[in-house]
């Protein structure tokens, strides 16, 4: 028996679960990635596109299409979070990590595009840790 696991959006208007069965989980350096996130990369996980239960929240879900690339986003409406979606090539359910509300089992396969990886946060990684803001 796989194990549920629950997700949603930051507040709390989207909910799902998935079972915790993923294939690949990438950290992402693309550009289109870094601008969907605003952050380095995106951590995604993939899975069967009929992995996910939709519990609350539906009608707050928006997808965008790239209009000329093979990208898409999907988000609350509410508060912007990123949520799952399917692949525009159908094969996959794409989940980002930090939708989901505990750890997959899964760790990363890799970092890919890694040829676009920002300098700052090259950088970053050696800067000083703070379990908190520091103060």
């Amino acid at each position: 028996m796989k194990t549920i696991i629950s997700g949603g959006c930051v507040c709390g208007k989207v909910q799902f679960t998935v079972e915790d069965d993923f294939e690949h989980f990438y950290f992402c350096h693309c550009e289109q990635c870094r601008k969907m996130t605003g952050s380095a990369f995106a951590t995604n996980l993939f899975t069967r596109p009929d992995n996910i239960q939709w519990t609350e929240g539906q009608e707050f879900i928006k997808r965008y299409e790239h209009p000329t690339r093979t990208f898409s986003q999907v988000f609350c409406t509410h508060c912007g979070s990123s949520l799952p979606y399917v692949s525009k090539s159908g094969k996959a359910l794409i989940v980002p990590a930090g939708s989901l509300n505990t750890e997959p089992s899964k760790t990363p396969d890799a970092q890919i595009f890694c040829s676009e990886e920002t300098q700052w946060h090259i950088a970053g990684l050696t800067a000083a840790r703070f379990p908190k803001f520091p103060e």
